[in-house]
C-alpha cells in the first residue's frame, strides 16, 4: 500500500489508521468538518484526467490519502474526506503531473487487468468496513494486449462482481468518457450504484462515436468525395443523438447532470441522503 523510508511509511500508517473505523461493527470514521461544504472549484473540470488532483479538490481541505498508488497508476484507489466522513474512491487515471505541473506520465482511458484487480480489493475492503465508495469514471474499452487478453475477463468480472455485491453507499460521477461494458463494469447503475451524475460535457454510450460511424455508415460515407469531412459529420450527429449525457439521462442511466465545480457539494448532499452524517 505504500512505498517511501521508515518516516514516510509510519507517517503515511498513522494517517490511514486514523480516517478507519475501529472494526467492521463500529463505523467511528468521523472526524468534524472544518472546511465549506458548499465550496465550489471552478477548475476542477480540467482535471479529468489527473483524477487524484480533481480527488483532492473535492476532500475536506484536501485532504487525501492514495493506496498502492504504484500498481498501476492508470487507476486510482484512495481515501478522502467528505464532511467529516471517510469515503473510498475508485478513479480512472490518464495523466500524473509533477510538482512542476508538467505531465510525467500518460495513460489511455481503459481498463487494465491489474487495474481492475487493484479495485476489486479496494471496493471489497471499503464494504467490509461500512465505507461508503465513490467512482470517478472516464473510461473508453479494455487494454488489448497479451497479459490483458490472458485475465481481463476474469478481473472485470470479479471488480463488477465487487461493485455489485457490495452493500455501502455507491455513487458515481462520470467525468469525462463512459463507453461500453467498461463502463458498465465502473460502478455503473447498471450493477447497482445508488446515484449516478455526469459533468455536463461527459459522453455515455455503447461505443466511440467515430467507431460507431464507421461501422453504421460506412457505405454512405465511401460515397462521399470528401470522406473525412462526411465521417465528421456524421460523428457530429450521432454523438448528438446517442453519446451526451443527457440523452443517458433521459434513458434513466444517469440521475442528475451537475457542473464540475459543483462536485463537492452534491456529494455531501448524496452522502447526507444516504445516511453518512
Amino acid at each position: 500500500d505504500f512505498t517511501g523510508d521508515e518516516d514516510s511509511i509510519l507517517s503515511q500508517i498513522r494517517t490511514l489508521v486514523s480516517i478507519l473505523p475501529a472494526s467492521n461493527e463500529e463505523n467511528t470514521a468521523y472526524t468534524e468538518c472544518e472546511d465549506d461544504l458548499n465550496r465550489t472549484s471552478a477548475d476542477l473540470a480540467n482535471c479529468v484526467g489527473a483524477s487524484d488532483l480533481a480527488l483532492q479538490k473535492i476532500s475536506d481541505n484536501g485532504f487525501y490519502l492514495e493506496v498502492k498508488k504504484a500498481y498501476d497508476p492508470s487507476m486510482v484507489t484512495a481515501f478522502i474526506r467528505l464532511n467529516g466522513a471517510t469515503v473510498g474512491c475508485v478513479a480512472n487515471r490518464t495523466a500524473v503531473y509533477g510538482e512542476n505541473g508538467e505531465v510525467e506520465a500518460e495513460y489511455d482511458a481503459v481498463l487494465t487487468a491489474r487495474g481492475c484487480e487493484k479495485a476489486e480489493k479496494f471496493v471489497s475492503f471499503c464494504d467490509a468496513f461500512n465505507i461508503p465508495v465513490l467512482t470517478l469514471t472516464n473510461v473508453t474499452g479494455f487494454k488489448a494486449d497479451k497479459h490483458s487478453e490472458r485475465c481481463i475477463a476474469t478481473a472485470v468480472a470479479e471488480m463488477t462482481h465487487a461493485f455489485a455485491d457490495a452493500t455501502v453507499p455507491k455513487v458515481n460521477v462520470i467525468i469525462g468518457k463512459a463507453y461500453g461494458s467498461a463502463y458498465v463494469a465502473m460502478n455503473s447503475k447498471h450493477i447497482g450504484a445508488d446515484l449516478v451524475l455526469a459533468l455536463e460535457n461527459a459522453k455515455v454510450g455503447v461505443m466511440d462515436a467515430k467507431s460507431a460511424v464507421s461501422v453504421m455508415y460506412e457505405d454512405d460515407i465511401n460515397k462521399e468525395a470528401d470522406k473525412l469531412a462526411a465521417l465528421d459529420e456524421k460523428t457530429k450527429e450521432f454523438e448528438e443523438m446517442q453519446c451526451k449525457a443527457s440523452i443517458a439521462a433521459k434513458r434513466g442511466y444517469v440521475d442528475n447532470i451537475i457542473e464540475g465545480s459543483e462536485i463537492r457539494k452534491q456529494l455531501i448532499y448524496a452522502m447526507q441522503m444516504f445516511g453518512m452524517r
